[in-house]
């Protein structure tokens, strides 16, 4: 009687719930289907455009994620399962992660908007966060420069993003400046035609733009001669170097005189 039962209550419930659950699963394999199909055009579309290949897997993963996520709760929904613990233990695992992860993922949004917005490549020369140096990498969550002095300097992606950035390779040139001390004995025109003279025979500057060179300011016991000069960002410091050398040189050799310093 008891198996008589069972096979009655089976047969209800086949009847009444199997084109139900039959329809969840043909829907589930046609979600698949659609799901593998979005993955392959979203990851030629991002190809095309272009996307950085650092965020293009990330992208890719958290979109087919989503999608099976959402695949699954809606095969639920329809072969009528209940979602309400299903979705308390979600949300409650959900604000955990936030709380524990809270820098994580700022750091992580910062490497995102990095990657999109572009405000330096690799091998840009920049200044942040007290740092001058070449990117050698960008990564999801921090960003590598190598200064000058060969130091390897590693910065979190969400300090670098919220504050200043110098990009000093963008626009392809540098622009050099300095100052030149002289006292006041000396011919103004002079020193201006030694100091430009130096300027013109120094390898590493750029003719264009023109380069500047006037009094900056005047001090009790001294002239203050500003030097404007272009270079390559590359050539920064071994132009600033160079040319430095030079002028002093040429100013000594010309008989002009410097301040005593104290």
């Amino acid at each position: 009687m008891k198996v008589e039962e069972f096979y009655h209550q089976f047969h209800v419930w086949l009847i009444s719930r199997g084109p139900i659950y039959v329809g969840g699963i043909i829907i589930f394999f046609i979600g698949l289907w659609v799901i593998k199909f979005i993955r392959t055009r979203m990851r030629n579309r991002m190809i095309r455009r272009g996307i950085h290949s650092s965020l293009q897997p990330f992208f890719l993963s958290l979109t087919i994620t989503a999608l099976y996520v959402l695949l699954v709760i809606g095969v639920m929904n329809i072969i009528g399962w209940e979602m309400t613990i299903f979705t308390t233990i979600i949300g409650a695992f959900s604000v955990a992660a936030g709380l524990a992860l809270s820098g994580t993922f700022q750091n992580f949004a910062g490497g995102v908007l990095i990657l999109l917005l572009k405000p330096f490549d690799l091998n840009d020369s920049i200044l942040a966060q007290g740092q001058d140096g070449k990117v050698t990498s960008i990564q999801m969550f921090y960003t590598v420069l190598l200064t000058a002095d060969n130091k390897t300097v590693i910065i979190p992606n969400g300090k670098l993003f919220n504050e200043v950035i110098i990009n000093v390779t963008r626009e392809g040139t540098r622009r050099l400046d300095f100052e030149v001390k002289v006292g006041y004995a000396n011919d103004v025109e002079k020193v201006r035609g030694i100091i430009e003279n130096a300027i013109s025979t120094s390898p590493g500057l750029l003719k264009t733009p023109a380069s500047k060179v006037g009094i900056n300011s005047l001090e009790i016991d001294s002239i203050r001669y500003m030097v404007n000069v272009w270079v390559q960002p590359a050539n920064f410091l071994t132009a600033k170097w160079a040319l430095q050398e030079k002028i002093i040189k040429d100013l000594g050799a010309a008989g002009v005189t410097f301040p005593k310093a104290g």
